[in-house]
């Protein structure tokens, strides 16, 4: 997902992908803990992703107050 499609999403949306990317987060590092990853760069992409999504919700924070 891109920036743009993010800046598309609802602030409800967006606070409920955080949610959701953040239990998939733990969960592959629990997982890659007990057994290693295919992939283990998506950690480091999903880590990323949720940093946009915050990023965004910050953004609307910051205008909002203004």
């Amino acid at each position: 997902m891109n920036y743009k499609e993010i800046q598309g999403l609802s602030t409800k949306e967006i606070l409920e992908r955080i949610e959701t990317e953040k239990f998939n987060l733990n969960k592959l590092k629990i997982n890659h803990a007990v057994s290693p990853l295919e992939n283990p760069q998506r950690i480091k992409e999903l880590r990323r992703f949720i940093a946009r999504l915050k990023t965004e919700l910050r953004r609307r924070e910051i205008e909002e107050s203004k």
